[in-house]
């Protein structure tokens, strides 16, 4: 046994010493990684299967349907593994070469030490955004301020959330553009896939209609809505009439609001448009011109949605975390 070893030593000292150190110092770094991947991906999809199977479904969209925290739970996990991976890819290349560079020339200490001086210098000026961006996309991670499949609005781009690096995170918007925001450059997060949204509905309509009839119909028209099945499970509250939020010569605008699910907000406006449509059509109500009701409803603030006048050009819906082909 004696002899084995110290023919191994001598194999590894002699004159392809140096060769076969730095090929074991990359497989072994490699088997390394491998393996924290795999521990990684298998604790992600042990809390997401456990999510699941808590909640019975089997596809992340239908928890969409379920409880807050079960879905924040998914989204979170993904999140953090994804930065966890990326840290692990990260330590174990440095690791690598600084052994690499080791087995080299064992002299190098010394002069490595002056080198990770001078790369510290360099990172206290050329590279501050670098580290600036790593530490922004872990405390965004440990903050749950976004999580994979999120609808957020980072400022530079709107959209879902794909992936978040250690140094960026992906968003693809509603035309299916893949943005990629540096985690150093978000300096504000508004998250449409946390706790719940709201559909606000302006309707204008004209000046000598009977206001509390139209009232009473619409709020009508959105409880009956609510007591769908279809859509009961999306609509968190009943509706609500907030009353008059414009009067001008010759239109006043209601607004009508129902606090929805985060996923369902833009199926839900359009369902209520189509059933608030058919109301006003079976009360005999036309809806003032469009440069005349526009003009009193320009001023009503906080709405994401216009008045409901023929020929208006709506927005671009919001981003949807995509119910198929996603991940399960």
């Amino acid at each position: 046994m004696a002899e084995f070893w110290a023919a191994v030593v001598a194999f590894y000292t002699g004159t392809f010493g140096v060769p076969v150190r730095v090929l074991t110092i990359i497989v072994v770094a490699s088997l390394v990684r491998l393996v924290l991947q795999l521990v990684i991906r298998r604790v992600v999809n042990r809390v997401i299967s456990g999510v699941k199977k808590r909640q019975n479904v089997e596809d992340t969209a239908a928890l969409q349907a379920s409880p807050v925290a079960a879905m924040r739970i998914v989204q979170r996990t993904r999140a953090f593994g994804g930065v966890l991976s990326s840290t692990v890819t990260t330590v174990v290349v440095l690791v690598s070469l600084v052994l690499i560079v080791s087995a080299i020339d064992p002299n190098a200490t010394g002069a490595f030490s002056l080198i990770t001086a001078a790369l510290g210098a360099g990172l206290g000026f050329g590279a501050q955004n670098v580290v600036r961006d790593v530490l922004n996309g872990l405390f965004i991670v440990t903050e749950d301020q976004l999580g994979v499949g999120d609808v957020v609005d980072l400022g530079q781009a709107t959209g879902v959330v794909e992936a978040v690096g250690i140094r960026v995170t992906t968003v693809r918007d509603v035309n299916g553009t893949l943005w990629y925001v540096r985690n150093g450059e978000i300096l504000r997060v508004g998250n449409m896939s946390q706790g719940w949204a709201r559909v606000i509905l302006d309707l204008a309509i004209p000046y000598d209609a009977d206001i509390d009839a139209v009232k009473e119909r619409m709020l009508q028209t959105g409880i009956e809505m609510r007591s769908d099945g279809k859509w009961k499970r999306l609509m968190m509250e009943q509706p609500e009439i907030w009353g008059i939020e414009s009067i001008s010569a010759d239109a006043i605008v209601l607004r009508l609001v129902v606090k929805t699910r985060t996923g369902a907000k833009d199926d839900v406006a359009r369902e209520l448009r189509a059933r608030v449509k058919r109301t006003l059509d079976a009360m005999g109500i036309r809806v003032p011109a469009l440069g005349v009701a526009a003009g009193g409803a320009a001023k009503v603030g906080g709405s994401d949605d216009t008045p409901v006048i023929p020929g208006v050009v709506k927005p671009q819906a919001t981003p949807r975390p995509p119910t198929t082909g996603g991940k399960k």
